[in-house]
């Protein structure tokens, strides 16, 4: 059974790679330590929850909340295996942690509910930790308001039933909780540095994100911002699973 494996949800081959080296190096884990799955292209394995220990599950530029009509036969399909995989941490039968297009997935998928009333603009944004992640064995340890990263159309509006609330902001309150003791979901981005986001706002910058025309003052605000507490987050997840 390999360690951990990260989960592709991105269509754009050259931001899915950077996507899991971000992943990779801010949990400090070796390239045999961390696999990779596309399940943009490859079904989820009969044999996964056997072969992998844990999983990282990435963004995407898909929203849970598009039409159904409007999803294309991989994005279905994407989103049927994502909930496969949520179903079976929240059942403690592997461990997964799910980041910003995954959090919806994964809240709809356990009977939470997601809208679009709740975006974040693309930057830098504050996190609060509730008192419950004190006592988490991930988020416990990292300070109680920190910066991270966020570029997101929709939010959880109601939590799964007996998921816990880990983190919170005014502009999108669910920004992560907790399922049993296995599953975690962020709506912020835990891995990319400020240069690795900037990247992935090149290959995004036409996509309704923010105004490409800002991308300019959005990429200084970035690079400005200090990200040393999301990181922590992956260093933790991957130590214990």
């Amino acid at each position: 059974m390999a360690p951990l494996v990260y989960v592709c949800a991105r269509p754009q081959p050259d931001a899915a790679a950077a996507e899991y080296e971000s992943f990779r190096t801010s949990a400090r884990v070796g390239t045999d330590e961390m696999e990779r799955l596309d399940l943009v292209h490859d079904d989820l394995p009969d044999d996964a929850f056997e072969r992998w220990r844990g999983f990282v599950v990435g963004g995407s530029p898909f929203n849970a909340t598009d039409p159904e009509s409007t999803k294309t036969g991989d994005q279905l399909r994407l989103e049927a295996s994502l909930a496969r995989i949520a179903r079976a941490a929240a059942a403690a039968e592997t461990a997964a942690l799910f980041t910003c297009f995954g959090i919806g997935v994964a809240a709809r998928a356990l009977g939470g509910e997601v809208s679009r009333g709740y975006p974040e603009n693309t930057g830098p944004t504050t996190i609060t930790l509730t008192a419950e992640a004190d006592r988490d064995p991930v988020f416990g340890g990292l300070a109680h308001t920190f910066s991270a990263l966020t570029a997101h159309k929709e939010g959880t509006a109601r939590l799964p039933d007996g998921a816990v609330l880990l983190a919170t902001n005014e502009a999108c309150p669910v920004q992560a909780f907790r399922i049993g003791d296995r599953l975690y979901a962020t709506q912020f981005h835990p891995e990319p540095t400020a240069q690795a986001f900037v990247d992935r706002m090149a290959v995004y910058r036409n996509d309704g994100y923010f105004d490409a025309g800002h991308f300019d003052q959005i990429s200084g605000r970035v690079l400005a911002a200090s990200l040393s507490e999301p990181a922590r987050i992956l260093q933790a997840f991957a130590r214990n699973f």
